[in-house]
């Protein structure tokens, strides 16, 4: 059981397959070039696969891929299948962005895959396009339906944004609701690779939009998300995740694994190690230490932004957010 130094189980790992993204979203990276690191800089799947065993000895139960946008990155559904027959009982998940889903939806789901998360952050067209600076939509959604069709779990995270999509908000929650999939209101995180105008809706706006439509009341967090949620008389639940508290903090359970092998404690890099030179080598030995070493040092609280500025510089398609 890996545990670190504020008692917290650590028992949920994310693992980013890759940091390229066939999306230029503008509370992302709008202006990143479409480029990627060398084929030679990642792991292989062999290797990922490798030091994911020790993780689910050590007693990881949960693990998400996550990118960049991992459909991006081929095979990817004969790496889920390495994992599933390791464990078939483990909580395995996926955050996609959805345009390549329908083709892959089946696949994902015989391999072994059990949940989605996908953002939909608008359904209207021209407001998609000009989030993700590419026409998506229809992709998207046709994805979304494949999904469901196919038996996979669907949640839906909408990032609202003032002038963008704030009218919205509701439209997305009925389209969630109807088809049984929860819808979470992530407010928008400030940082230095997105669109500088952008700005967010916080948590008490968004409740306020709803508040117009429904009644609901509060339930709280649900174990370790970092969800807050609420129940809707109907018994439906969508989720608000508020970045800039650190009230999820206390329950905390997970840590990340980058594309390029850099184990993370937090959403940030200051305290990342690396396990790629040890499995690479093979010293899967090594790659235990690293991995306990970096639970040990999980920090307590995440330290968003400061006094002065509350930008990060943390790359969302690096760590799979």
């Amino acid at each position: 059981m890996l545990i670190d130094s504020y008692d917290r189980v650590v028992d949920y790992l994310r693992v980013s397959v890759t940091e390229r993204c066939n999306f230029r979203c503008q509370y992302c990276m709008p202006e990143k070039p479409f480029s990627w690191v060398p084929k030679e800089n990642l792991l292989s799947f062999e290797e990922l696969f490798e030091f994911i065993k020790v993780a689910i000895d050590e007693g990881v139960k949960k693990i998400r891929i996550t990118g960049g946008e991992p459909l991006l990155r081929e095979d990817l559904d004969v790496f889920i299948k390495m994992i599933y027959d390791y464990k078939p009982d483990i909580d395995l998940a996926m955050t996609t962005n959805a345009y390549l889903l329908k083709g892959a939806a089946q696949k994902l789901k015989s391999a072994g895959l059990k949940r989605l998360n996908v953002s939909i952050d608008t359904l209207k067209p021209e407001v998609a396009q000009q989030i993700a600076q590419k026409d998506v939509l229809s992709h998207v959604l046709e994805g979304v339906k494949e999904a469901l069709k196919v038996g996979l779990k669907v949640k839906v995270n909408m990032v609202p944004m003032k002038g963008v999509n704030d009218n919205e908000i509701i439209d997305v929650l009925e389209y969630c609701k109807e088809r049984g999939m929860t819808v979470r209101f992530i407010e928008y995180m400030e940082n230095v690779h997105a669109n500088k105008d952008l700005k967010g809706l916080k948590s008490e706006e968004v409740l306020d939009i709803l508040k117009q439509k429904y009644t609901f009341y509060d339930e709280g967090f649900d174990g370790s998300s970092p969800s807050h949620y609420y129940r809707m008389d109907d018994g439906y639940r969508f989720g608000i995740i508020e970045p800039y508290e650190d009230d999820f903090c206390k329950q905390c359970n997970r840590i990340r694994l980058t594309a390029e092998g850099f184990l993370i404690p937090c959403l940030y890099f200051d305290e990342a190690m690396s396990i790629a030179d040890a499995v690479k080598k093979g010293d899967i030995k090594t790659a235990a230490l690293v991995l306990k070493e970096v639970v040990k040092n999980k920090p307590e609280k995440n330290r968003w932004g400061g006094e002065d500025d509350e930008s990060s510089t943390r790359a969302f398609y690096e760590t799979g957010g």
